[in-house]
């Protein structure tokens, strides 16, 4: 695994959180043309998956973002991640074996740091 994309894989499900945050980055990569520069992946009580992710916007989205178009940015993107979602939602449901109930999306543009948020399904 890149030592960006961090995980601890010695902790419970550390080996699925590492898979969720490759495959997260795999799609930004593929998507983006480029991926975050640090990810990693937290399971919090057993239902709630984040994943934080920095340095993940493109040169065009900090170009418009210092140009004072941050939201703009932030429209586009997020709305890409809505016609995404089943593409997020499914790295996390094929690592962990359980469905994906609710799927959100944030970006900061400031900080160049965006969270995927999952909530899973009671098992």
């Amino acid at each position: 695994m890149d030592p960006l994309h961090s995980a601890d894989v010695d902790a419970p499900q550390g080996e699925e959180l590492a898979e969720i945050t490759n495959g997260i980055v795999r799609l930004f990569a593929e998507y983006y043309g480029r991926g975050p520069t640090r990810a990693k992946t937290y399971l919090l009580d057993e239902t709630y998956v984040v994943t934080v992710l920095r340095d993940t916007m493109t040169t065009v989205e900090h170009t418009l973002a210092q140009g004072g178009h941050g939201e703009q940015v932030r429209s586009v993107r997020l709305t890409f991640q809505e016609a995404m979602a089943d593409s997020f939602k499914g790295v996390v449901e094929q690592a962990l074996g359980r469905p994906v109930a609710a799927y959100h999306s944030q970006l900061l543009i400031d900080a160049d740091i965006g969270f995927e948020m999952f909530v899973l399904e009671e098992s």
